[in-house]
Protein backbone atom coordinates (compact mmCIF):
# COMPACT_ATOMS: atom_id res chain seq x y z
CA UNK A 1 0.00 0.00 0.00
CA UNK A 2 1.12 3.53 -0.72
CA UNK A 3 1.79 6.17 1.89
CA UNK A 4 -0.48 8.48 0.02
CA UNK A 5 -2.65 11.47 0.28
CA UNK A 6 -1.62 13.86 2.94
CA UNK A 7 -4.10 15.93 4.17
CA UNK A 8 -6.72 16.98 6.14
CA UNK A 9 -7.34 18.45 2.85
CA UNK A 10 -10.33 16.79 1.20
CA UNK A 11 -9.56 17.78 -2.35
CA UNK A 12 -12.27 15.57 -3.76
CA UNK A 13 -15.04 17.50 -2.04
CA UNK A 14 -15.11 19.94 -4.91
CA UNK A 15 -13.91 17.72 -7.70
CA UNK A 16 -16.04 14.61 -7.96
CA UNK A 17 -18.03 14.19 -11.12
CA UNK A 18 -20.62 11.42 -11.21
CA UNK A 19 -24.01 10.72 -9.63
CA UNK A 20 -24.26 8.90 -6.30
CA UNK A 21 -24.75 5.14 -6.69
CA UNK A 22 -26.64 2.93 -4.27
CA UNK A 23 -24.63 0.78 -1.91
CA UNK A 24 -27.47 -0.44 0.30
CA UNK A 25 -26.70 -4.09 -0.43
CA UNK A 26 -23.13 -3.66 0.77
CA UNK A 27 -24.32 -2.01 3.97
CA UNK A 28 -26.82 -4.76 4.69
CA UNK A 29 -24.29 -7.48 3.94
CA UNK A 30 -21.88 -6.02 6.46
CA UNK A 31 -24.42 -6.18 9.24
CA UNK A 32 -25.78 -9.63 8.40
CA UNK A 33 -22.24 -10.99 8.71
CA UNK A 34 -21.72 -9.70 12.24
CA UNK A 35 -22.07 -13.02 14.17
CA UNK A 36 -19.04 -14.42 12.36
CA UNK A 37 -16.98 -11.43 13.53
CA UNK A 38 -18.15 -11.53 17.13
CA UNK A 39 -15.00 -13.21 18.41
CA UNK A 40 -12.83 -10.31 17.22
CA UNK A 41 -15.09 -7.49 18.42
CA UNK A 42 -14.68 -5.75 21.80
CA UNK A 43 -17.54 -6.23 24.23
CA UNK A 44 -18.42 -2.54 23.99
CA UNK A 45 -19.41 -3.00 20.35
CA UNK A 46 -22.57 -4.82 21.36
CA UNK A 47 -24.11 -1.46 22.29
CA UNK A 48 -23.79 -0.38 18.67
CA UNK A 49 -25.80 -3.33 17.44
CA UNK A 50 -28.43 -2.64 20.06
CA UNK A 51 -28.79 0.91 18.78
CA UNK A 52 -28.83 -0.24 15.15
CA UNK A 53 -31.60 -2.74 15.73
CA UNK A 54 -33.68 -0.26 17.75
CA UNK A 55 -33.55 2.20 14.84
CA UNK A 56 -34.42 -0.44 12.26
CA UNK A 57 -37.33 -1.83 14.26
CA UNK A 58 -38.85 1.32 15.75
CA UNK A 59 -37.97 4.47 13.75
CA UNK A 60 -41.24 6.02 12.62
CA UNK A 61 -40.26 7.33 9.17
CA UNK A 62 -39.43 3.99 7.62
CA UNK A 63 -38.81 5.50 4.19
CA UNK A 64 -35.99 7.62 5.62
CA UNK A 65 -33.95 4.62 6.71
CA UNK A 66 -30.90 4.44 4.45
CA UNK A 67 -28.56 1.59 5.36
CA UNK A 68 -25.70 3.01 3.34
CA UNK A 69 -25.90 6.41 5.03
CA UNK A 70 -26.16 4.76 8.43
CA UNK A 71 -23.17 2.54 7.71
CA UNK A 72 -21.00 5.33 6.36
CA UNK A 73 -22.04 7.65 9.17
CA UNK A 74 -21.07 5.02 11.75
CA UNK A 75 -17.66 4.55 10.12
CA UNK A 76 -17.05 8.28 10.01
CA UNK A 77 -18.08 8.67 13.64
CA UNK A 78 -15.69 5.91 14.62
CA UNK A 79 -12.81 7.61 12.81
CA UNK A 80 -13.69 11.02 14.28
CA UNK A 81 -13.43 9.49 17.75
CA UNK A 82 -9.75 8.74 17.09
CA UNK A 83 -9.00 12.47 17.27
CA UNK A 84 -6.94 12.63 14.07
CA UNK A 85 -9.17 15.40 12.77
CA UNK A 86 -8.94 16.52 9.17
CA UNK A 87 -6.52 13.72 8.30
CA UNK A 88 -7.74 10.21 9.04
CA UNK A 89 -10.89 10.09 6.89
CA UNK A 90 -13.55 7.97 5.24
CA UNK A 91 -14.27 8.26 1.50
CA UNK A 92 -17.30 6.84 -0.26
CA UNK A 93 -16.61 4.70 -3.36
CA UNK A 94 -17.22 7.52 -5.84
CA UNK A 95 -15.19 10.02 -3.86
CA UNK A 96 -12.36 7.50 -3.53
CA UNK A 97 -12.29 7.16 -7.33
CA UNK A 98 -12.19 10.91 -7.78
CA UNK A 99 -9.45 11.29 -5.20
CA UNK A 100 -7.36 8.74 -7.07
CA UNK A 101 -7.76 10.68 -10.32
CA UNK A 102 -7.13 14.08 -8.73
CA UNK A 103 -3.70 13.02 -7.50
CA UNK A 104 -2.81 12.54 -11.17
CA UNK A 105 -3.56 16.21 -11.73
CA UNK A 106 -6.88 16.11 -13.59
CA UNK A 107 -10.46 16.05 -12.36
CA UNK A 108 -13.91 17.55 -12.83
CA UNK A 109 -15.47 19.95 -10.35
CA UNK A 110 -15.23 23.56 -9.24
CA UNK A 111 -11.53 23.39 -8.30
CA UNK A 112 -10.90 24.20 -4.63
CA UNK A 113 -8.91 22.70 -1.78
CA UNK A 114 -10.75 22.44 1.53
CA UNK A 115 -10.30 21.59 5.17
CA UNK A 116 -12.80 20.46 7.80
CA UNK A 117 -12.53 22.59 10.91
CA UNK A 118 -14.92 22.39 13.88
CA UNK A 119 -17.53 20.62 11.72
CA UNK A 120 -17.30 23.42 9.15
CA UNK A 121 -16.01 23.15 5.59
CA UNK A 122 -13.30 25.73 5.06
CA UNK A 123 -11.71 26.61 1.73
CA UNK A 124 -7.92 26.47 1.86
CA UNK A 125 -7.66 27.96 -1.60
CA UNK A 126 -9.30 27.92 -5.01
CA UNK A 127 -7.15 26.47 -7.77
CA UNK A 128 -5.72 29.06 -10.11
CA UNK A 129 -7.88 29.43 -13.22
CA UNK A 130 -10.63 27.25 -11.77
CA UNK A 131 -14.40 27.91 -11.84
CA UNK A 132 -14.23 28.45 -8.08
CA UNK A 133 -11.67 31.23 -8.44
CA UNK A 134 -13.56 32.84 -11.30
CA UNK A 135 -16.80 32.80 -9.30
CA UNK A 136 -15.20 34.55 -6.33
CA UNK A 137 -14.41 31.73 -3.88
CA UNK A 138 -11.66 32.89 -1.51
CA UNK A 139 -9.14 31.19 0.73
CA UNK A 140 -10.68 31.06 4.18
CA UNK A 141 -14.30 30.90 3.00
CA UNK A 142 -16.65 28.78 5.13
CA UNK A 143 -19.13 26.72 3.10
CA UNK A 144 -22.45 26.86 4.93
CA UNK A 145 -24.82 25.30 2.40
CA UNK A 146 -24.85 23.49 -0.93
CA UNK A 147 -27.82 24.15 -3.23
CA UNK A 148 -29.70 25.55 -0.23
CA UNK A 149 -29.04 22.57 2.05
CA UNK A 150 -27.06 23.35 5.20
CA UNK A 151 -23.88 21.25 5.45
CA UNK A 152 -22.37 22.31 8.78
CA UNK A 153 -21.92 19.19 10.88
CA UNK A 154 -22.82 16.77 8.09
CA UNK A 155 -20.56 13.79 7.41
CA UNK A 156 -17.72 14.66 5.12
CA UNK A 157 -18.62 12.10 2.45
CA UNK A 158 -22.23 13.33 2.35
CA UNK A 159 -21.17 16.89 1.63
CA UNK A 160 -18.87 15.58 -1.07
CA UNK A 161 -21.82 13.86 -2.71
CA UNK A 162 -23.85 17.08 -2.64
CA UNK A 163 -21.17 19.25 -4.21
CA UNK A 164 -19.85 17.00 -6.93
CA UNK A 165 -21.31 16.72 -10.40
CA UNK A 166 -20.36 16.52 -14.07
CA UNK A 167 -18.67 19.31 -15.98
CA UNK A 168 -21.16 21.85 -17.29
CA UNK A 169 -23.58 21.58 -14.37
CA UNK A 170 -24.09 24.29 -11.77
CA UNK A 171 -23.82 24.14 -7.99
CA UNK A 172 -24.74 26.98 -5.64
CA UNK A 173 -22.59 27.40 -2.55
CA UNK A 174 -23.56 29.59 0.38
CA UNK A 175 -20.28 30.87 1.79
CA UNK A 176 -19.09 33.22 4.50
CA UNK A 177 -16.08 35.20 3.34
CA UNK A 178 -13.24 35.89 5.83
CA UNK A 179 -13.89 38.90 8.07
CA UNK A 180 -17.49 39.19 6.81
CA UNK A 181 -20.70 38.80 8.81
CA UNK A 182 -23.19 38.14 6.00
CA UNK A 183 -23.08 34.96 3.90
CA UNK A 184 -23.40 35.12 0.10
CA UNK A 185 -24.60 32.65 -2.50
CA UNK A 186 -22.19 31.85 -5.33
CA UNK A 187 -23.22 29.89 -8.42
CA UNK A 188 -20.37 27.86 -9.93
CA UNK A 189 -20.37 25.91 -13.18
CA UNK A 190 -18.32 22.75 -12.79
CA UNK A 191 -15.60 22.01 -15.36
CA UNK A 192 -12.73 19.67 -16.16
CA UNK A 193 -9.64 20.96 -14.40
CA UNK A 194 -6.04 20.17 -15.24
CA UNK A 195 -3.66 21.12 -12.47
CA UNK A 196 0.00 21.92 -13.11
CA UNK A 197 1.74 21.19 -9.86
CA UNK A 198 4.94 23.16 -10.60
CA UNK A 199 5.07 26.61 -12.19
CA UNK A 200 7.90 29.08 -12.47
CA UNK A 201 8.91 32.46 -13.83
CA UNK A 202 11.81 34.86 -13.55
CA UNK A 203 10.99 37.83 -11.34
CA UNK A 204 11.21 40.89 -13.63
CA UNK A 205 14.22 43.21 -13.19
CA UNK A 206 15.98 40.62 -11.03
CA UNK A 207 18.01 37.42 -11.26
CA UNK A 208 15.59 35.59 -8.97
CA UNK A 209 13.47 32.61 -10.03
CA UNK A 210 10.01 32.15 -8.54
CA UNK A 211 8.99 28.47 -8.25
CA UNK A 212 5.44 27.62 -7.18
CA UNK A 213 4.41 24.10 -6.14
CA UNK A 214 0.61 23.86 -5.94
CA UNK A 215 0.35 20.24 -4.71
CA UNK A 216 2.45 17.09 -4.39
CA UNK A 217 0.95 14.92 -7.13
CA UNK A 218 2.37 11.82 -8.77
CA UNK A 219 4.45 13.79 -11.26
CA UNK A 220 5.47 16.81 -9.14
CA UNK A 221 9.14 15.88 -8.72
CA UNK A 222 9.45 15.19 -12.46
CA UNK A 223 7.88 18.58 -13.22
CA UNK A 224 10.24 20.25 -10.74
CA UNK A 225 13.26 18.62 -12.36
CA UNK A 226 12.23 20.05 -15.75
CA UNK A 227 11.71 23.49 -14.20
CA UNK A 228 15.10 23.45 -12.48
CA UNK A 229 16.77 22.36 -15.70
CA UNK A 230 15.28 25.42 -17.38
CA UNK A 231 16.45 27.64 -14.54
CA UNK A 232 20.01 26.32 -14.84
CA UNK A 233 20.07 26.53 -18.63
CA UNK A 234 22.19 29.42 -20.02
CA UNK A 235 20.07 32.29 -21.33
CA UNK A 236 21.72 34.72 -23.73
CA UNK A 237 19.12 37.40 -23.02
CA UNK A 238 19.31 37.28 -19.21
CA UNK A 239 21.88 36.97 -16.48
CA UNK A 240 22.05 33.59 -14.69
CA UNK A 241 19.57 32.93 -11.91
CA UNK A 242 21.16 33.61 -8.52
CA UNK A 243 18.35 32.76 -6.08
CA UNK A 244 15.00 30.97 -5.77
CA UNK A 245 11.74 31.85 -4.05
CA UNK A 246 9.91 28.56 -3.40
CA UNK A 247 6.18 29.24 -2.91
CA UNK A 248 4.33 26.57 -0.90
CA UNK A 249 1.43 28.80 0.10
CA UNK A 250 -2.02 27.19 -0.08
CA UNK A 251 -0.40 23.89 -1.03
CA UNK A 252 -2.62 21.16 0.50
CA UNK A 253 0.06 18.46 0.34
CA UNK A 254 -0.14 15.14 -1.45
CA UNK A 255 2.16 12.16 -1.82
CA UNK A 256 4.87 11.57 0.76
CA UNK A 257 7.40 10.13 -1.68
CA UNK A 258 7.02 13.22 -3.86
CA UNK A 259 7.80 15.44 -0.89
CA UNK A 260 11.01 13.44 -0.31
CA UNK A 261 11.98 13.77 -3.98
CA UNK A 262 11.25 17.50 -4.02
CA UNK A 263 13.23 18.05 -0.84
CA UNK A 264 16.14 16.13 -2.35
CA UNK A 265 16.52 18.79 -5.04
CA UNK A 266 17.29 21.44 -2.40
CA UNK A 267 19.13 19.56 0.37
CA UNK A 268 22.56 17.88 0.22
CA UNK A 269 22.58 14.12 -0.14
CA UNK A 270 22.09 12.38 3.19
CA UNK A 271 20.37 15.32 4.92
CA UNK A 272 17.30 14.29 6.90
CA UNK A 273 14.05 15.48 5.31
CA UNK A 274 11.56 13.76 7.56
CA UNK A 275 11.25 11.47 10.56
CA UNK A 276 8.35 9.05 11.04
CA UNK A 277 7.37 7.77 14.48
CA UNK A 278 5.03 4.79 14.69
CA UNK A 279 2.66 3.65 17.43
CA UNK A 280 5.50 1.77 19.18
CA UNK A 281 7.71 4.85 19.27
CA UNK A 282 10.08 3.56 16.57
CA UNK A 283 11.54 6.33 14.40
CA UNK A 284 12.46 6.02 10.73
CA UNK A 285 14.42 8.79 9.00
CA UNK A 286 14.02 9.73 5.32
CA UNK A 287 17.01 11.47 3.79
CA UNK A 288 17.86 13.45 0.68
CA UNK A 289 19.07 11.30 -2.17
CA UNK A 290 20.20 11.50 -5.76
CA UNK A 291 21.55 14.52 -7.60
CA UNK A 292 19.55 17.59 -6.64
CA UNK A 293 19.44 20.46 -9.11
CA UNK A 294 18.92 23.37 -6.68
CA UNK A 295 21.31 22.64 -3.83
CA UNK A 296 23.56 25.61 -4.59
CA UNK A 297 20.93 28.37 -4.98
CA UNK A 298 20.15 30.80 -2.14
CA UNK A 299 16.58 29.96 -1.11
CA UNK A 300 13.58 31.57 0.58
CA UNK A 301 10.39 29.57 1.19
CA UNK A 302 6.88 31.05 1.38
CA UNK A 303 4.32 29.34 3.65
CA UNK A 304 0.92 30.29 5.06
CA UNK A 305 -2.11 28.98 6.91
CA UNK A 306 -3.04 26.98 3.79
CA UNK A 307 0.24 25.05 3.59
CA UNK A 308 -0.42 21.49 4.73
CA UNK A 309 1.03 18.02 5.04
CA UNK A 310 3.66 17.33 2.37
CA UNK A 311 4.19 21.09 2.01
CA UNK A 312 4.91 21.22 5.75
CA UNK A 313 7.39 18.37 5.41
CA UNK A 314 9.40 20.28 2.80
CA UNK A 315 9.16 23.58 4.68
CA UNK A 316 10.22 21.98 7.96
CA UNK A 317 13.14 20.23 6.26
CA UNK A 318 14.41 23.49 4.77
CA UNK A 319 14.13 25.22 8.14
CA UNK A 320 15.76 22.53 10.30
CA UNK A 321 18.61 22.05 7.83
CA UNK A 322 19.08 25.83 7.72
CA UNK A 323 18.76 25.63 3.96
CA UNK A 324 16.60 28.71 3.58
CA UNK A 325 14.48 31.18 5.54
CA UNK A 326 10.73 30.62 5.86
CA UNK A 327 8.49 33.66 5.39
CA UNK A 328 4.75 33.94 5.89
CA UNK A 329 2.38 32.40 8.45
CA UNK A 330 2.26 29.22 10.54
CA UNK A 331 1.12 26.21 8.53
CA UNK A 332 -1.94 24.00 9.07
CA UNK A 333 -0.38 21.31 11.27
CA UNK A 334 -1.25 18.03 9.59
CA UNK A 335 1.34 15.47 10.45
CA UNK A 336 0.13 11.91 10.05
CA UNK A 337 1.23 9.36 7.46
CA UNK A 338 -1.90 7.93 5.88
CA UNK A 339 -2.42 4.44 4.52
CA UNK A 340 -5.49 3.82 2.35
CA UNK A 341 -7.54 0.71 3.20
CA UNK A 342 -10.11 -0.18 0.54
CA UNK A 343 -13.33 -1.73 1.83
CA UNK A 344 -15.42 -4.33 0.03
CA UNK A 345 -17.78 -1.81 -1.60
CA UNK A 346 -14.97 0.40 -2.93
CA UNK A 347 -15.07 2.94 -0.11
CA UNK A 348 -11.75 3.83 1.50
CA UNK A 349 -10.50 4.47 5.01
CA UNK A 350 -7.42 6.69 5.05
CA UNK A 351 -5.89 5.89 8.42
CA UNK A 352 -3.09 7.70 10.19
CA UNK A 353 -0.47 5.08 11.03
CA UNK A 354 2.60 7.15 11.91
CA UNK A 355 3.36 10.75 12.93
CA UNK A 356 5.60 13.08 10.97
CA UNK A 357 8.44 14.93 12.68
CA UNK A 358 10.90 17.43 11.26
CA UNK A 359 14.62 16.62 11.05
CA UNK A 360 15.01 18.11 14.56
CA UNK A 361 12.15 15.90 15.82
CA UNK A 362 9.53 18.64 16.02
CA UNK A 363 6.00 17.23 15.80
CA UNK A 364 4.01 18.71 12.90
CA UNK A 365 0.60 17.46 14.03
CA UNK A 366 -1.52 20.28 15.50
CA UNK A 367 1.63 22.44 15.66
CA UNK A 368 2.49 23.31 12.09
CA UNK A 369 5.67 24.98 10.95
CA UNK A 370 6.34 28.48 12.27
CA UNK A 371 8.07 30.82 9.80
CA UNK A 372 11.38 32.48 10.57
CA UNK A 373 9.82 35.77 9.53
CA UNK A 374 6.12 36.14 10.40
CA UNK A 375 4.33 38.22 7.78
CA UNK A 376 0.56 38.23 8.25
CA UNK A 377 -1.55 38.58 5.14
CA UNK A 378 -5.32 38.36 4.65
CA UNK A 379 -6.52 35.29 2.69
CA UNK A 380 -8.22 37.51 0.12
CA UNK A 381 -5.09 39.60 -0.49
CA UNK A 382 -3.94 39.34 -4.10
CA UNK A 383 -0.85 37.16 -4.32
CA UNK A 384 2.02 37.03 -6.76
CA UNK A 385 2.10 33.81 -8.78
CA UNK A 386 3.84 32.49 -11.87
CA UNK A 387 1.08 33.72 -14.18
CA UNK A 388 1.27 37.29 -12.89
CA UNK A 389 5.05 37.25 -13.12
CA UNK A 390 4.96 36.14 -16.76
CA UNK A 391 2.68 39.05 -17.62
CA UNK A 392 4.46 41.68 -15.51
CA UNK A 393 6.65 44.17 -17.34
CA UNK A 394 8.40 45.27 -14.14
CA UNK A 395 8.22 44.98 -10.36
CA UNK A 396 5.76 47.86 -10.19
CA UNK A 397 3.25 45.75 -12.14
CA UNK A 398 3.05 43.11 -9.38
CA UNK A 399 0.44 43.12 -6.59
CA UNK A 400 1.66 45.45 -3.84
CA UNK A 401 -0.48 43.61 -1.29
CA UNK A 402 1.66 40.46 -1.37
CA UNK A 403 3.91 41.44 1.53
CA UNK A 404 5.16 37.89 1.92
CA UNK A 405 6.49 37.72 -1.63
CA UNK A 406 7.95 41.22 -1.39
CA UNK A 407 9.73 40.30 1.85
CA UNK A 408 11.16 37.15 0.29
CA UNK A 409 12.45 39.05 -2.72
CA UNK A 410 14.00 41.72 -0.50
CA UNK A 411 15.71 39.09 1.65
CA UNK A 412 17.24 37.38 -1.40
CA UNK A 413 18.39 40.65 -2.90
CA UNK A 414 19.99 41.77 0.36
CA UNK A 415 21.82 38.45 0.53
CA UNK A 416 23.14 38.95 -2.98
CA UNK A 417 24.50 42.40 -2.06
CA UNK A 418 26.42 41.11 0.97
Amino acid sequence: MKRDRSTQVVLALFVACSMFGSFVAGGITGFVARPALAASQPAEFGVFWEAWEIVVQHFVDRQQIDFTKMTYGAIEGMLDALGDQNHTAFLSPEVAKQEASSIDGSFEGIGAYIDVENDQFKVIAPIHGSPAEAAGILAGDIVLAVDGVEVTGLPQWEVIEKVRGPAGTTVILTVLHPNEEEAVEIAIVRAKIDVESVLWSRVPETDVAYVQITQFASDTSAELRQVLQQIRRPDAQNAPITGIILDLRNNPGGLLHEAIRVGSHFLPEGAVILNERDADGEVTAFTSRGSGLARDFPLVVLINEGSASAAEIVAGAMQDNERGKLIGMTTVGTGTVLLPFTLSDGSVIRLGVTNWLTPKMRLLKDQGVTPDMLIKQAPEAEKVDAYKLEQAADLESLPATDYQFNSALMLLQLGQQQ
